[in-house]
């Protein structure tokens, strides 16, 4: 059980980490802050993510869930604004950041 969490967190710090290279207006300082930044972004996804989710539920009920491409975008901006060396330049940056950090981790996930 361990070994899969932090398996688990290791790679959402390589599909952070990828972001980073892949995307201009998403800056990391290191792999090491893209440990603590995918540390930041599960919180903010477990605590504040619901939230948001269930008051913005009309809209991504009438957009057929597209709405939650901006929900994605804005938690990852949030997760960006308590991580040091993480940083987010930006609300579309965020949202190609965020379908792009969706696509990694599940692909990384696929693999092992």
């Amino acid at each position: 059980m361990l070994i899969h969490i932090l398996v688990s967190w290791l790679l959402s710090a390589l599909a952070i980490w990828l972001v980073a290279q892949i995307v201009s207006g998403i800056e990391l300082r290191g792999f090491g802050d893209a440990l603590i930044a995918a540390v930041v972004i599960a919180v903010v996804n477990a605590v504040i993510g619901p939230i948001i989710r269930f008051f913005t539920f009309p809209l991504v009920f009438l957009t057929f869930g597209l709405f939650l491409v901006v929900i994605n975008a804005i938690l990852l901006m949030l997760a960006s604004m308590f991580t040091p060396g993480f940083k987010v330049r930006g609300f579309f940056p965020a949202v190609i950041g965020s379908i792009v950090l969706t696509i990694l981790t599940w692909i990384l996930r696929l693999v092992f």
